[in-house]
């Protein structure tokens, strides 16, 4: 089924096929870091940010593949404390530059599961990435001296991955790395070859930050 949702959930054409959940053995990790994220308000659900929507989302690249094939959390997810394998979708095909992405699983990818496929397609080195919202790097993200796309391209558009292929392939690959996304509000991207670098290298960024304050 092809479909294009609405504004605040996902934009990109959506080919999706119901299918079964992936293996719990691969998503310990993503969940292990989604509830340290969670419990530093990186992550999550609350009515009193971004119009109540879900904030955060996190992605692995499936194991063997010679493709860009990928795991990540479903959409709207993020008032969940745990995450269980139905509540992440099996990302087969992302074609950002026709803004259309396949996916199967028990629940659709999430909307930002364009701007993830852009970073799994731009280096094979690119295993894990996580894309949160923090207002303490995103505010300092001029002294932090933080890559940065262009603040007029939206989430989730073929503009936000385009900019995203810009900033990783115009400053030569780096692990682990993290942008800011100037265009939606708080967002960031971090990415690795491991999950402990990723999530660490936002960890280690945001007490940057914080000594900003």
């Amino acid at each position: 089924m092809a479909q294009t949702s609405r504004e605040g959930v996902i934009k990109f054409q959506l080919d999706f096929q119901e299918g079964p959940a992936p293996p719990e053995g691969l998503l310990r990790e993503l969940n292990a870091w989604r509830t340290i994220f969670r419990q530093l308000g990186l992550l999550g659900q609350d009515p009193a940010r971004y119009e109540g929507y879900g904030f955060g989302n996190l992605s692995r690249r499936l194991p063997g593949q010679d493709n860009s094939a990928f795991l990540i959390s479903g959409t709207q997810t993020g008032h969940l404390q745990k995450l269980l394998p139905h509540h992440y979708a099996m990302v087969e095909q992302c074609n950002p530059a026709a803004n259309r992405l396949k996916a199967s699983g028990q629940i659709q990818p999430s909307s930002e599961a364009l701007s993830h496929g852009v970073l799994y397609q731009s280096n094979p080195g690119i295993l894990w990435v996580m894309h949160l919202h923090s207002p303490d790097i995103f505010n300092h993200r001029m002294s932090l001296n933080l890559s940065c796309t262009d603040p007029a391209a939206d989430y989730g558009t073929p503009e936000m991955a385009a900019e995203i292929r810009r900033l990783v392939n115009g400053h030569g690959y780096s692990s682990p790395g993290l942008l800011v996304m100037a265009g939606h509000q708080d967002g960031i991207l971090a990415y690795g070859s491991t999950a402990a670098e990723t999530g660490n290298r936002v960890v280690e960024t945001l007490a940057l930050a914080l000594q900003q304050s």
